[in-house]
């Protein structure tokens, strides 16, 4: 790896968990309805609006997002979820991402009409009519009263005279119609790994059964999608963002210009705030156990830096699916799993090749921190490469 890339790799991990800038957050203001409203809560909330949202699929590795970032414990998210503060809704890429409940509006605006056209065809396939997608929307402020799973939700929809095929794939589409039109989203576990589905923060007692979808995003919205991003993942380009987001790669050009921040390196662009110093350097490598589907690993266009092709099949290999990976300063070093048998529970890392003496005094501190996190005894074994 060269020396250029050795300070990219690190300026990138610095900047995703070790949040070196300093101020107010860069997208704050004074009005709440503008993007980022006035400054980001501390704690769940807090992070994820610093990480530029979590990726929130699998609601465990969500956690253990969160955990890599600097939150205290589990119990922590889903108090976070229970207040209001956080929510997972279908936004970047049309994938589940966790994020501050007050930056949902503007980021409906950007993703909501994308994400509601791309899946109109399978809605289609499914049975799911333009009636019965706006019906179902109507009855939602009468039946989320409180909390439901997904199960309980399509019952409730079905008693009320929504043709639904509760089997097979029709209540994920409903339920991604639904937060497309920003009325619906996760929150708390109802039961345990059970998602809990709620009415969107800050609507109406009684939304209108005719309320628009979110409607088209600006300036201002792109912009903040562009200062998140980079701030979160920088050094990195419009490519990378198109990649991250989803958007058009020609709409992104135009957001990082908007963003305002500085080119550190050829199309390139981060806060010049987020670099580590040269004495954190000489302070050990930044260690970190990251869950599946971590947005490090999902963050930029090309990971070819970061993992090494001959090793990229163990942790993505195929289907969608990014393992939990063990990165120090940047690069992917291996992969880990925990393992619970008699009571007792195991973090077994697999490194790619042998692991220096600060990376495994690094990876002791962050095997403690997953044991702490999650609230069980852990004891670390690192296998053979």
């Amino acid at each position: 790896m060269t020396t250029d890339e050795t300070r990219l790799l690190r300026w990138r991990m610095h900047a995703q968990f070790g949040f070196g800038r300093t101020g107010p957050d860069p997208v704050s203001s004074a009005d709440p309805e503008s993007p980022g409203g006035p400054g980001q809560p501390d704690g769940a909330a807090g992070l994820a609006a610093r990480a530029a949202g979590i990726q929130a699929q699998d609601a465990a590795a969500a956690r253990l997002g969160l955990r890599a970032r600097g939150l205290g414990s589990a119990a922590d998210v889903e108090a976070a979820y229970r207040a209001g503060e956080v929510v997972a809704g279908w936004l970047m890429r049309g994938t589940l991402h966790l994020v501050p409940a007050v930056d949902l509006p503007w980021l409906l605006r950007l993703f909501g009409a994308r994400n509601l056209a791309a899946g109109a065809g399978r809605r289609r396939q499914l049975g799911l009519t333009d009636e019965i997608c706006e019906r179902a929307v109507a009855l939602l402020p009468e039946v989320l009263a409180a909390p439901l799973s997904r199960a309980d939700l399509i019952a409730a929809l079905i008693e009320r005279g929504v043709e639904v095929n509760p089997a097979g794939q029709a209540p994920a589409h409903l339920m991604g119609y639904a937060a497309a039109r920003g009325l619906l989203c996760r929150g708390a576990e109802v039961a345990p790994r059970e998602p809990g589905y709620v009415l969107r923060p800050g609507l109406p007692a009684a939304p209108p059964a005719s309320a628009a979808p979110p409607g088209p995003p600006g300036d201002a919205d792109l912009a903040a999608l562009a200062v998140r991003y980079l701030a979160a993942f920088g050094p990195a380009g419009a490519a990378d963002l198109a990649a991250w987001s989803g958007l058009p790669v020609t709409v992104c050009r135009r957001a990082v210009a908007a963003a305002g921040f500085p080119e550190v390196a050829p199309g390139l662009f981060a806060d010049p705030g987020a670099e580590p110093t040269e004495a954190g350097a000489e302070g050990g490598p930044e260690v970190r156990l990251l869950g599946a589907y971590d947005n490090y690993l999902l963050g930029y266009r090309d990971r070819t830096a970061m993992l090494d092709p001959a090793f990229a099949k163990r942790i993505n290999a195929g289907g969608g699916v990014i393992h939990p990976a063990l990165v120090a300063d940047g690069r992917v070093l291996g992969r880990w799993r925990t393992e619970r048998a008699r009571g007792a529970t195991t973090l077994l890392v697999e490194p790619f090749g042998p692991l220096s003496g600060p990376v495994r005094e690094g990876l002791r501190a962050e095997a403690e921190g997953v044991g702490r996190f999650l609230d069980v005894p852990t004891e670390l074994r690192i296998a053979h490469p």
